[in-house]
């Protein structure tokens, strides 16, 4: 008795101008580097003791979010990802990412212990 056309449990508005959410994201626009404020720590959470270093605060394209972790990545020669506005970086190179991203323009700070 599922109805795939119903979305989230709505069946009818009097509001004239109600529209349904899709789930979609509007696209968003990237912020200049100057607009940026990332935060730069240092993360050994769930991943069995392997330091890694996190740069959360970007906001912008996912495009843009993979070209600056690849830029970060090539200088420090080490892998890493980049999603969900969140880059993540393998091993403890958090001085020379916090000189390589204010270099580049981007508002940037140490977090954490």
């Amino acid at each position: 008795m599922s109805n795939k056309n119903n979305k989230s449990g709505i069946v009818y508005s009097t509001n004239a101008s109600f529209k349904f959410a899709d789930g979609i994201k509007p696209i968003e626009t990237t912020l200049p580097p100057a607009q940026q404020d990332l935060r730069i720590q240092l993360d050994k959470k769930q991943r069995a003791g392997k330091a890694v270093t996190l740069i959360t605060g970007f906001v912008g394209k996912e495009n843009d979010l993979e070209t600056l972790a690849k830029t970060l990545k090539q200088k420090c020669g080490v892998g890493g990802s980049a999603k969900d506005g969140e880059i993540l970086i393998q091993g403890d190179h958090r001085d020379k990412i916090l000189a390589l991203l204010t270099t580049a323009g981007y508002k940037a700070k140490k977090a954490g212990g």
